[in-house]
């Protein structure tokens, strides 16, 4: 073996992930698995997301059941599924366009509503694509609203 194929080999394993990327990590693979043999079964992300919502604790728990609520009003073509072991919502390509991250899960100080690429959120060169949550009140809940339309439209 090379001098420079240890030093890369090395490097990797000197600066591996956490143990809550690896769960992360086999949290999609299992997702993928189950999107293969599914392939687009509506009924069964639904239920996969809201099982995962189901099993956060408060208040992170409370946040992603009415974001699910508002997301399935206000964004209907989008369907529910989990994306790394939490709630997200895709278009009919399976492309996830936004999704929840509890704070429990990975010990954050907050919550994160985030949003991908293909979400139409654009605004000249920069925008934001996450969104820090520490609860919802109707100031919120209407912003999210607007964010979930635009993301959509």
């Amino acid at each position: 073996m090379s001098t420079n194929t240890e030093t890369q080999k090395s490097a990797r394993t000197s600066q591996g992930f956490t143990d809550d990327e690896k769960a992360a990590m086999r949290e999609r693979a299992k997702e993928l698995k189950a999107e293969a043999r599914i392939s687009k079964n509506k009924a069964e992300g639904e239920n996969a997301a809201l099982a995962a919502i189901a099993a956060m604790q408060e208040p992170d728990r409370s946040m992603a059941a009415r974001l699910h609520e508002i997301i399935k009003a206000n964004a209907p073509s989008l369907s529910a599924k989990t994306w790394y072991g939490m709630p997200a919502y895709a278009d009919n390509d399976g492309n996830v366009i936004c999704f929840f991250q509890s704070a429990e899960k990975f010990k954050a100080r907050y919550a994160t509503l985030g949003f991908n690429d293909r979400a139409k959120l654009d605004e000249g060169d920069m925008w934001p694509t996450a969104f820090a949550l520490k609860g919802l009140t109707a100031v919120e809940e209407a912003r999210i609203v607007a964010l979930v339309k635009k993301a959509v439209s």
